[in-house]
């Protein structure tokens, strides 16, 4: 076989460092970016966090930068207006002075030579060095002698308040056992997963001649641990647990207690006729039974709440000002940075040094960062504003009057695609007067009305709460009826789409709905 070479004209898509950087600063959220910006600050040297709040910072960044890297600071407060001349105005706002370029053109010329665009699939130890941020990291996690911040934030589940209530408690060494295997079997809800015959069984290898009732007693211990309820067997053996911290006195209580342990099948079918019947007493004393039995918790686990607690914080402000809505970006959801200049001149230096090499190599490093933030910040500015165009009117009346929307239409006013619309809008919030809602919240689906127009998914939720809040008790609404209710307002829509709609919105159905006034 005779080898040749030959030459072939192709397209191959391919991204650039800073576009993959850019990309992944954009589907950050705001406690994230606020660590990687965290982050960029401990590992690059030639970033320091800005103090002040007015345009000196970015101005002196824009010195060492071509008067880019400053705007990232800035842009995080700019104010856009709904209208197309304001949003014109806002954009000139954002851009540098002319003049103010020309006065600091002289302060530029050291970076002349520093490169704008890395090569095409290259990442950046193939074309910088590889500092050794993460090894100082690592010598300075060596010398503290406690992570304090990981040991305030632990949080305490189930099982470890059951242990920590057993430790408490005075057994002898053959219980203690039994209750750690009883604490062992008890699910997150609090309720017991295995039978006692397993757990028995688990213990024979170390405990001979055990019988069940023993680990009956054992278990009737550790069921009165808080939260009360916990280890029981099933719904009913918690609930009667739970009431014996009521008064035993109170006719209310001892209804309830009987309608537990025999009736607790009809009170789940809410067949309220047959067990006024059954336990033969009026309306106003079943009502204040069953209010009791709503005391109580049939998941008593969920009392001790392990997960940690997550913050929303908005990225972007919504207010009416002279009856137009404007939308700004939160200043505070990042800290603000700049090129630390002193450290930025020591690159007017022409020779070939390690030092050199390493400072070059950072402020390239900077410079891309604080860009990936200011389009990061402008991407998210505009498409915020065409979703507040295109949803006045749920800003002003609420989730009623939400128009159908989805990301084609933002990808068409802001001319991206809808991939990074759906990145701005994952895990991004925008501050209203309805409240802080995802953006993802303000796409829906449609559903036609008779007139020819159109429903967002997110009205008609909307508007099935407000007729189930507004139901009589004793006869709610079905979801053939609330069909009906919805034709009057000229929207059709069936009837299993109401019950998704329902269920989204964990509405139970009618009949789970029926209750005493």
């Amino acid at each position: 076989m005779k080898q040749s070479l030959q030459l072939k004209i192709g397209h191959q898509l391919t991204m650039t460092p800073q576009l993959q950087q850019a990309i992944r600063l954009l589907q950050l959220s705001t406690l994230d970016l606020q660590a990687e910006i965290q982050e960029a600050l401990e590992s690059n040297p030639l970033l320091e966090a800005s103090e002040s709040d007015d345009g000196s910072d970015s101005s002196s960044e824009s010195n060492n930068d071509n008067h880019s890297d400053g705007e990232a600071d800035r842009n995080s407060s700019d104010t856009r207006d709904t209208s197309r001349d304001d949003n014109r105005d806002e954009s000139a706002d954002t851009r540098l002075d002319a003049n103010e370029r020309d006065d600091n053109q002289d302060e530029n010329n050291w970076n002349d030579d520093i490169p704008t665009d890395l090569a095409v699939d290259t990442s950046w130890d193939d074309v910088y060095q590889a500092n050794s941020f993460s090894n100082t990291g690592l010598a300075r996690q060596e010398d503290d002698e406690f992570d304090y911040d990981s040991r305030r934030t632990a949080t305490e589940d189930l099982n470890d308040h059951l242990i920590w209530q057993l430790n408490l408690t005075p057994m002898s060494d053959r219980d203690l056992l039994i209750a750690e295997a009883i604490i062992d079997a008890v699910l997150p809800s609090g309720m017991l997963g295995q039978s006692l015959e397993d757990i028995s069984s688990g213990l024979d290898r170390e405990l001979e001649d055990l019988e069940e009732d023993e680990v009956i007693a054992v278990l009737h211990r550790v069921q009165q641990f808080d939260p009360p309820g916990v280890a029981s067997r099933d719904v009913r053996e918690c609930l009667l647990i739970q009431l014996k911290q009521f008064d035993q006195s109170l006719p209310e209580v001892l209804k309830a207690k009987e309608l537990i342990e025999n009736y607790l099948e009809l009170l789940g079918s809410r067949d309220f006729k047959t067990l006024m019947r059954k336990l033969r007493i009026k309306e106003k004393e079943l009502q204040a039974a069953i209010a009791v039995i709503h005391s109580l918790t049939p998941r008593p686990g969920d009392i001790i709440d392990s997960s940690s607690t997550e913050y929303v914080v908005p990225d972007v402000f919504v207010r009416k000002e002279h009856n137009r809505w404007t939308v700004q970006l939160n200043p505070d959801i990042a800290p603000k940075i700049r090129i630390n200049a002193d450290y930025a001149a020591l690159v007017k230096r022409a020779d070939s040094s390690a030092d050199n090499t390493f400072i070059r190599d950072n402020l390239q490093e900077a410079r891309w960062f604080l860009k990936s933030l200011q389009s990061r910040n402008e991407t998210l500015l505009k498409v915020a504003t065409c979703i507040v165009e295109k949803q006045q009117g749920f800003l002003d009346f609420g989730p009623e009057a939400m128009k159908p929307m989805v990301l084609h239409d933002v990808a068409e006013i802001v001319g991206m695609h809808e991939s990074t619309i759906s990145r701005v809008t994952t895990q991004k919030y925008m501050h209203t007067p309805q409240g802080i809602f995802e953006l993802k919240y303000f796409f829906s689906s449609h559903v036609a009305t008779e007139s020819g127009g159109e429903c967002s998914s997110t009205a008609i939720r909307a508007i099935i709460k407000k007729l189930i809040a507004a139901e009589n008790p004793r006869k709610p609404l079905s979801d053939s009826k609330m069909t009906g209710l919805l034709e009057e307002q000229g929207i059709k829509v069936a009837r299993r789409t109401i019950a998704k709609y329902r269920e989204s919105l964990g509405i139970p159905p009618s009949n789970e709905r029926k209750q005493l006034i």
